[in-house]
């Protein structure tokens, strides 16, 4: 009896270590999407632009992914990398929890900035990542775009940002929310200039952002299936005490309402982009 306990006590450890290495594998060479369930290969995923082959789901880049799908090989140039976070209200706990996030995902800030080519065109580019404070607006997020806006105006070059925010870093309270008023009148000056701006909204873009820089381009692309508004939905029936339309908020919903100019999908969106481009600019630059 003792030792058929022991072979049942044996048998059971074996299986627990089986099934955590057959876990660890699940979490190392596959994921699932989190749209129509199916268990996908990595790898797989990552060669189709990182979009679910089974039904079309935009799984959420970096920023160093997305630069490398548009911006042509060898050309980024980047602005303000070392411009650093500071903690301007005192919260407490913040810059140990930058410091231990930027530890993690090896990224400074919620933003890349930079100089770069698409298809032999010059562009100033900002690309937000929802791997850091799910590319949320602070003040280092407010400059480094304000600073790509003047870079660009100097150089009378297009500007394309990439959004991607859970809106305004609560964080740095009102230093965040004044990131809106700046980068609007860094934009303002963007239009005076008669210069082309392209917004390209991915999943998420709400709060801060989607009330500023993010709705104010002259052209405006959304990937399919993104979440875009301000608030979220259930704030919004809460407060409203209404049921809201199938898709609310989400791109279809609001390109079949007017609030956005076209859906692309990623595979698309460098030759979109080059494009648009080519009709503003007049083609390839010559330099």
């Amino acid at each position: 009896m003792i030792i058929d306990k022991i072979r049942k006590v044996n048998s059971e450890e074996t299986t627990r270590v089986a099934n955590t290495k057959a876990s660890d594998m699940m979490v190392g060479k596959w994921i699932k999407c989190d749209n129509c369930k199916e268990i996908l290969y990595k790898d797989d995923v990552k060669e189709n632009y990182s979009v679910c082959p089974n039904c079309g789901k935009h799984f959420r880049l970096s920023s160093r992914r997305r630069i490398k799908q548009i911006i042509d090989d060898g050309t980024f140039i980047e602005l303000m990398e070392n411009l650093h976070t500071t903690n301007p209200i005192n919260f407490d706990g913040y810059m140990q929890k930058i410091k231990s996030t930027s530890e993690k995902t090896k990224i400074k800030e919620g933003v890349k900035t930079g100089l770069g080519k698409i298809n032999g065109i010059d562009v100033a580019i900002a690309v937000m990542d929802g791997n850091f404070f799910m590319g949320s607006m602070g003040e280092v997020v407010g400059e480094k775009i304000t600073n790509l806006i003047e870079v660009a105006i100097e150089k009378k070059l297009p500007l394309i940002i990439f959004c991607i925010s859970g809106g305004a870093r609560m964080q740095e309270g009102m230093v965040s929310l004044m990131q809106m008023a700046k980068t609007s009148a860094a934009i303002a000056k963007f239009d005076e200039a008669g210069l082309l701006y392209i917004s390209v909204l991915t999943d998420p873009t709400t709060g801060g952002v989607t009330a500023s820089f993010a709705s104010l381009g002259d052209i405006i692309l959304a990937e399919p299936g993104a979440l875009i508004g301000f608030a979220g939905p259930r704030v919004i029936e809460q407060t409203i005490k209404q049921k809201l339309p199938e898709g609310f908020q989400r791109s279809e919903f609001l390109l079949e309402h007017g609030f956005i100019d076209r859906i692309v999908e990623r595979k698309n969106m460098k030759e979109e982009l080059y494009n648009i481009l080519k009709l503003h600019v007049g083609g390839k630059n010559e330099n």
